[in-house]
């Protein structure tokens, strides 16, 4: 009897396999499923970053690349003096699509922030840092530097560029 359950058991465990069929959250990708995502990431950018440049041109106002790659409203908005970590600022902002439907209901607005400790999308922070007090500015971001791949699961689809409208308070 003990020959047949030690039996049983190798069997039972030589046959059960551990198929993964995806990697754990926080595990690894193949080479391959890198490389597709890298791809797709680079294909898309490219594809944004035409259809961005090509809105400027219809545009009334002349819009100017920075070097997080956004665009911005304002010449030489990066000869400014630039804001360091733990420099404080309060600014709001708005968020449209590029048909400029404004995406949020209110404004989201920030009072005494530190840099360095800043929970906002990369271009907000980085234009920031160059903007002055009572300055607007109008900002056109790729997905990648907003919401990218996921959206804000709420009014932002994935993988949308955004126009931003800033103001330092």
């Amino acid at each position: 009897m003990k020959k047949i359950i030690v039996i049983s058991s190798l069997l039972l465990l030589s046959c059960a396999q551990n198929t993964q069929t995806h990697p754990p959250v926080g595990g690894f990708l193949s080479e391959k499923d890198m490389s597709t995502s890298k791809n797709r990431a680079k294909s898309l950018n490219v594809t944004e970053r035409i259809q961005i440049q090509d809105w400027i041109r219809s545009q009334n106002q002349k819009f100017y690349p920075m070097s997080l790659n956004y665009w911005v409203n304002i010449e030489n908005l990066q000869k400014n003096p630039r804001k360091i970590d733990g420099d404080i600022i309060s600014y709001k902002y708005d968020i449209f699509d590029f048909d400029q439907v404004k995406l949020l209901d209110n404004s989201k607005e920030r009072k005494n922030v530190q840099f360095g400790r800043f929970e906002e999308l990369k271009a907000v922070e980085d234009a920031l840092r160059y903007l002055q007090k009572n300055q607007e500015a109008t900002l056109l971001v790729p997905s990648v530097l907003a919401f990218g791949t996921y959206g804000d699961s709420k009014k932002i689809s994935n993988d949308m560029p955004l126009i931003i409208k800033i103001k330092v308070l």
